[in-house]
């Protein structure tokens, strides 16, 4: 039986739908843990909560989800929140409090925290998480990281981070193929050893080995767009773990890895029309208060 299991570190917030009156947990980190829990692997979360009411949904939600969660900080103050409202399915932010208490809280990881961390296959997070100073501790726990940088990087920023990580995503749809052929390179010279580029309705490259791949997306009648990237980074590592050894990602041979990173890329596109077909990033909505 499957025992494989990922691990998402960083953000968590609700997304306060105005034009419904509505709530939905989400959050680059946790939404992570939630797809992969619905594409039927094991998942843990590491977060940092307030104390409020938003930060007791989202740990119940997690509860229902069965998402283990016993290494999260909680303090005292406002969770993270974000305020969306749509338009023609597409999410549009209208603002949010740039991650409540988590951004003025150190993550601090401990030897318990590392040793913890060292049984999952996979570490995933994003530059919403105010984690880059942290990602040199992550990296000694010998675990492959994903890290997702929407669409907000500079050179510097993707040097600082890309040393890091051994698998980067890159949200490119404002991009020319250009720009984003010379956006993903620098990403792999700076030492990732996959790149993904999404390109929204266009699809998805991936480089690795200067090799490059394209996955044309699945169209599908849209509902909401919360968590399409989201959701197509989370499949795209399950199948690229089922499809390795033991559940290791070992970056192996050219010939070995080009075929599983083609069929991961299809897996994120397919599941990721999945999810644009519900609310929210993975529905669990509750009325505001």
């Amino acid at each position: 039986m499957e025992q494989y299991k990922v691990i998402g570190i960083g953000d968590n917030v609700v997304d306060k739908y105005v034009h419904q009156g509505m709530m939905y947990p989400g959050g680059n980190a946790l939404n992570f843990c939630a797809y992969a829990t619905m594409c039927g692997m094991k998942s843990a979360y590491i977060g940092k909560f307030g104390s409020d009411h938003v930060a007791r949904y989202i740990q119940k939600v997690m509860d229902d989800l069965r998402i283990e969660h016993s290494h999260c900080r909680i303090y005292e103050g406002e969770n993270g929140y974000a305020r969306v409202t749509l338009e023609d399915g597409d999410r549009v932010f209208l603002g949010s409090n740039k991650g409540g208490i988590a951004k003025e809280k150190a993550w601090d990881f401990t030897k318990s925290d590392l040793n913890y961390i060292k049984q999952f296959s996979v570490i995933h997070t994003s530059l919403n998480s105010y984690i880059e100073q942290d990602l040199v501790a992550l990296q000694e726990s010998n675990v492959p990281i994903s890290y997702d940088f929407s669409v907000r990087w500079n050179d510097e920023y993707l040097e600082q981070v890309c040393r890091y990580v051994d698998i980067s995503f890159l949200s490119c749809s404002h991009l020319t193929e250009d720009e984003r052929k010379e956006e993903m390179l620098k990403a792999q010279k700076f030492g990732s050893k996959i790149v993904v580029g999404t390109v929204g309705e266009e699809g998805s490259c991936a480089l690795y080995n200067d090799q490059w791949l394209y996955q044309p997306a699945f169209l599908t009648e849209t509902v909401d767009t919360m968590g399409a990237g989201d959701s197509y980074i989370t499949a795209f590592i399950v199948e690229l773990i089922r499809s390795s050894e033991d559940g290791k990602i070992d970056f192996g041979k050219e010939e070995d890895m080009l075929p599983r990173i083609q069929a991961s890329m299809e897996q994120g596109a397919g599941f990721a029309t999945r999810i644009c077909r519900i609310n929210g990033a993975f529905g669990y909505g509750t009325p505001l208060v």
